[in-house]
């Protein structure tokens, strides 16, 4: 049975005044929240360009016009969320509105998704909406893993509704169950375990604490992996896949992501966020002001392991260990009860809340409003480009990827990939991943395709240019000098690197663009 809080109890707290305060600064919050996805056409986040060029792509398959390098291939892939969606939404709206409708609903799924989670254990709703908002521009969402972000929505709004029926019948629980681990199949892999996960510890727990007999927890854990096992099988057979790179564990990276997480952009910003609330919770549960409920505890102990052992990289899915961090504090949360003695604690908790939200989006805002220049600018670029022309994109930067450099520079990584619409151009940084996105290279680019990978040291290709290559040279550029007309230079302006190969034909402040002199 669901714990609940008394009827009294919830009176009480319904006829409390402060109780409107909350919810106003909660709306005032919300809606703040969703301004830069309003106002922003194209968010300054590192794979959207890139999702936004595939979603052109998709929505112009077949079109007289489309794009004469990429075929769309569909198959049974369990990560396909707005490849589903936002086309067919497209049809109405346009591509760049579709995206980022996708994006709000998929921020909405989450704030909403939190607060009937915590309605169904608890009976009314306390923090889980303030607590989805603290996290609803965190690391992996303002990175733009939108399909991620989508899915943990569906599986937080998931784990409500098995909440609710979890006392039903056979029946009743197996149409949920299937239907959401359907949905979540579809939409994102590691979404559909963040759900799994929730639920089996739930009902571990119910069968530690007697509430239901090993045996019928066996049966119920069976029922819940019954659609999974089945999904699985019709993908083998349709020759379906889950990514296609392999694993890779970064422990030593795992203690930084917990301070890293709470900011996209800011690693200060971030980590004061982190100290902020630890301190805090820190205090509220030393004073017994914040109680979490035996099954939180379950559930936090849970997801605490599954961050230790999951590698950070699972089946190309990259920072998989990370995602795990946002998802565990909205399940957990709903299974914990403030109970604020009087009324300068609840100025002192809405102060704190309404700080760290405020601040986390005031970079997110600054970020995002100080790239709306560079897009505009790389988009007229794109005119200046011979249509069907193939570009490719390098960095002046050094070109490592450590997880703490300045990521206010990360959102123009993929910013390039645009010109697949723009110019009907060949990107070879598109995302074409087999078993993640159904858009392919056709036979002849796909050896100078790269799947997934970000832009090439500007070093790295002129010691090409100039004949000193080696047999660790990815194969995609190792003539890039004659197999591509424009290159991108990303980063900090700088000279010419090859003058008598490369010709300047546009530059702003984050990009030079140079057409490539393609003589043997």
């Amino acid at each position: 049975m669901i714990t609940r809080k008394s009827e009294a109890t919830s009176a009480q707290t319904q006829a409390d005044p402060n109780r409107s305060a909350g919810i106003i600064i909660f709306a005032l919050l919300a809606a703040a929240s969703l301004l830069p996805t309003l106002l922003t056409p194209i968010p300054a986040m590192v794979d959207y360009p890139n999702h936004l060029a595939r979603m052109y792509l998709l929505a112009q398959n077949g079109d007289p016009g489309a794009n004469p390098y990429y075929e769309v291939r569909w198959a049974l892939y369990p990560n396909l969320g707005m490849d589903l969606l936002v086309p067919r939404l497209a049809q109405w709206v346009g591509v760049e509105s579709a995206t980022r409708l996708f994006l709000l609903c998929s921020q909405i799924l989450i704030v909403g998704g939190a607060l009937a989670l915590e309605r169904v254990v608890k009976g009314r709703v306390q923090i889980g909406g303030f607590v989805a908002l603290l996290f609803v521009y965190c690391l992996p969402f303002s990175w733009g893993f939108l399909n991620f972000e989508f899915g943990l929505g569906v599986s937080l709004w998931g784990i409500a509704f098995y909440l609710v029926v979890i006392e039903g019948t056979f029946l009743t629980r197996l149409v949920v169950n299937a239907f959401f681990v359907s949905a979540l199949f579809a939409v994102h892999f590691f979404s559909l375990g963040i759900y799994g996960a929730a639920i089996g510890i739930y009902e571990l727990w119910r069968a530690h604490q007697r509430k239901v007999p090993y045996h019928v927890a066996a049966l119920r854990l069976v029922l819940l992996g019954l659609p999974v096992a089945l999904l699985l099988l019709v993908m083998r057979a349709t020759a379906g896949s889950v990514g296609s790179e392999g694993t890779e564990w970064l422990f030593q990276y795992k203690p930084l992501w917990l301070f890293r997480i709470m900011n996209g952009y800011n690693l200060t910003v971030s980590a004061a966020s982190v100290l902020v609330l630890l301190i805090s919770l820190y205090f509220a549960f030393k004073r017994n002001v914040l109680t979490i409920e035996p099954v939180g505890i379950w559930l936090a102990a849970g997801f605490a392991l599954l961050y230790l052992l999951i590698p950070s990289k699972l089946l190309g899915t990259s920072f998989a260990d990370l995602r795990i961090i946002p998802a565990a504090v909205m399940i957990v949360a709903a299974f914990c009860s403030l109970s604020l003695p009087n009324r300068k604690w609840r100025a002192v908790v809405l102060l704190v809340v309404s700080g760290v939200i405020i601040a986390n989006l005031a970079t997110v805002f600054a970020v995002w409003l100080s790239y709306r220049a560079d897009y505009a600018a790389l988009i007229a670029s794109f005119q200046k480009l011979d249509r069907g022309s193939r570009v490719l994109v390098g960095t002046s930067g050094d070109g490592d990827d450590p997880p703490f450099k300045d990521l206010t520079q990360y959102p123009m990584a993929y910013a390039p990939t645009l010109a697949v619409h723009y110019a009907n151009a060949f990107v070879p940084n598109v995302f074409t991943e087999i078993g993640k996105q159904p858009i392919r290279p056709r036979v002849d680019m796909q050896r100078l395709a790269i799947p997934y990978g970000g832009p090439v040291p500007m070093r790295l290709l002129s010691a090409i240019a100039a004949g000193g290559t080696t047999a660790a040279v990815p194969s995609f550029i190792q003539t890039w000098h004659r197999d591509f007309d424009y290159l991108y230079v990303l980063g900090p302006a700088a000279a010419n690197p090859l003058p008598d190969r490369l010709q300047e034909v546009d530059r702003s402040a984050r990009f030079v663009l140079y057409k490539i002199d393609r003589r043997p």
